[in-house]
This record gives structure tokens, sequence and C-alpha cells, in this order.
């Protein structure tokens, strides 16, 4: 059986991983066994910070919704449940979109709903 040189495979493969990690600090850039460990924790990271970044921007959206509520005299949870009751099929995002952007909207929609 011929003997198989892995040289080539295993340097693009070296080269792959220093690309994904080019810009860390120290070893975790120059040496392939700290940058392969650093690139998986990484992506950890990266995947664990998708699912955050949804859950931070739900706080934002109720968080500009209630303040703008807040100035009209009304609270968010009671405004919610009217939304609801009232099928007024307007999503946490848009409320907020409307709420920071256009507030004359945003009025119309709250007075629809608690009318």
């Amino acid at each position: 059986m011929p003997r198989v040189k892995r040289g080539v495979t295993s340097k693009a493969k070296h080269n792959k991983l220093h690309q994904l990690t080019k810009g860390y600090r120290g070893g975790r850039s120059k040496l392939v066994r700290q940058a392969k460990e650093s690139m998986l924790h990484a992506g950890q990271y990266a995947f664990a910070g998708r699912r955050q970044r949804r859950r931070d921007m739900r706080k934002l959206w109720i968080t500009q919704i209630n303040i703008a509520l807040r100035n009209q005299g009304l609270t968010y949870a009671k405004v919610m449940a009217q939304l609801k009751t009232k099928e007024i099929l307007v999503d946490r995002k848009i409320l907020a979109e409307l709420a920071v952007h256009n507030p004359e909207a945003f009025t119309k929609v709250i007075n629809e709903a608690t009318a």
C-alpha cells in the first residue's frame, strides 16, 4: 500500500483555521491547538448570542412601547390585553417602531384598542 502524504491537506486546514481566528490575541491566533479550541468556543458563544439577541430585542420593544404608553397615562399590560381582546394583530416590533418613529400612528392604534 502506498504511503499517504498529508502535508498539503493539513496545511490547508491550518490556514483555514488561522483565517477564522484572525484578530484573536496571542496563541489563540497563532498556535493550531489553541486556535481550534478558541474557534469552537467562539462558535458556541455565537450560537447562544443569536438567541440572546432575540430576547434583548423583545425587552427593548416592550420598554419602548411602555414608555410611549406611560406618556399617554396607560400601562403596557392593560393595553396589550385590550389589543388581544379587540383582535388587533400588531406585534411588539411594529408597535415599538410606531412608538419611536411615528407617534401619531401609534396613538391611533392605541385609541382603537382602548375605545
